[in-house]
């Protein structure tokens, strides 16, 4: 389980598996309450981290939205959007933590 899971999940998945399901779980369980998709789900994420000022839940939602076929653009256009509501100083923060997963 935590082979496939940044270090800091990684590890709190191998030293409290219970916790960790009941986690994931629960991002199944919200997933399921509506009718986003996939895609649209990950993009809510990814603005949802910037919103929160989150760093690694910005990589983490980039990352996986690569992953499963978002494209670089897109993911960028969320940070993008983040200026009117969140300000630039945020939105320029936020496209570059995308960066860091769409440049490697």
């Amino acid at each position: 389980m935590s082979k496939t899971l940044p270090a800091a999940a990684g590890d709190l998945a191998t030293t409290h598996p219970a916790i960790w399901s009941a986690y994931a779980d629960l991002g199944a369980a919200t997933a399921a309450a509506g009718d986003l998709t996939k895609r649209e789900r990950r993009l809510v994420k990814l603005a949802l981290a910037i919103g929160a000022g989150s760093e690694g839940a910005v990589h983490s939602h980039a990352r996986r939205g690569l992953a499963e076929g978002v494209s670089e653009r897109d993911l960028h256009q969320v940070a993008l959007l983040a200026i009117g509501p969140l300000g630039l100083p945020r939105a320029v923060a936020a496209g570059t933590w995308i960066s860091d997963m769409t440049e490697k």
